[in-house]
């Protein structure tokens, strides 16, 4: 009984875990294209309105990134979920992302702490 009541336990917790892998791995592959210029890829991983937002007239999504010459991000070091949102930093960057039925989407890229104040953005939405 107290076997099944350990191989219970573990498994509810598992079940709980959060799964940052994703996010994480959205946010890896956004830099990787952008370091490649790939932004189309980039822009593929945008969510709508963040990709809507950043267009001047007359630009694509890809032009606008390309003139925006985000930094490079380097490793993930931090990955933080709550329900369908998701906070990544990495060394040399901090992205949000959003949950969407086809997966994990940028909300939020090239943001830097703004002391207690909210992150302060090159790409939002």
């Amino acid at each position: 009984m107290r076997m099944l009541l350990v191989v219970l336990s573990v498994t509810l917790v598992a079940g709980c875990a959060v799964d940052t892998t994703l996010p994480a791995r959205t946010a890896e592959r956004f830099h990787a294209d952008l370091a490649a210029h790939q932004e189309d890829a980039a822009c593929a991983l945008l969510a709508k309105r963040t990709a809507e937002k950043l267009l001047d007239p007359g630009q694509t999504c890809a032009e606008a990134l390309r003139d925006l010459k985000l930094g490079t991000a380097g490793p993930v070091t931090a990955v933080r979920v709550w329900g369908d949102d998701a906070q990544v930093q990495l060394s040399g960057d901090t992205l949000f992302l959003h949950r969407y039925s086809g997966g994990w989407r940028v909300t939020a890229a090239s943001c830097r702490p703004h002391g207690d104040r909210p992150y302060d953005c090159e790409v939002e939405n």
